[in-house]
């Protein structure tokens, strides 16, 4: 990694299925950088993401956001508000179509760091799946 742009990533992500939270959180480096007012955060998955193996990437342009895992699962979600997109998911069990509908998105990354918070619902075939919340702080190290 550059030393320029390695970052101290924690991250809190909050599965809600039925009204039952679950919470995992992740704490690892990573990688940050802004071209033209375009941010892009990078780490490898580790045990703990359930993606060992595989690398994310986050990229916000304004208000839309688009996570990217390659790897053991692919996947591309775009995250915009107001928004469904569909979107392509991998997982070890076979491919799906899945559809994501953002409801906010805070977006209060500088050039050295900052706080990110999106909040989405994720259906297959239009049947609910979760609410989901991805809360960051990136920090240079």
């Amino acid at each position: 990694m550059n030393s320029n742009n390695t970052v101290m990533i924690k991250m809190k992500s909050i599965q809600t299925i039925d009204d039952e939270a679950n919470e995992m959180e992740l704490i690892t480096e990573g990688t940050y950088e802004c071209v033209d007012q375009k941010y892009t955060i990078k780490y490898e998955d580790s045990e703990a993401t359930g993606y060992e193996g595989s690398s994310t990437s986050i990229e916000l342009d304004g208000n839309i956001a688009s996570i990217n895992r390659i790897g053991k699962s692919n996947s591309n979600l775009v995250i915009e508000v107001g928004k469904k997109h569909y979107c392509h998911y991998e997982t070890p069990f076979g491919d799906m179509m899945v559809g994501i509908y953002t409801h906010k998105i805070q977006n209060e990354l500088n050039l050295s760091g900052g706080y990110l918070y999106m909040r989405y619902t994720i259906d297959i075939n239009s049947s609910y799946i979760s609410d989901n919340e991805i809360i960051m702080n990136i920090e240079k190290i």
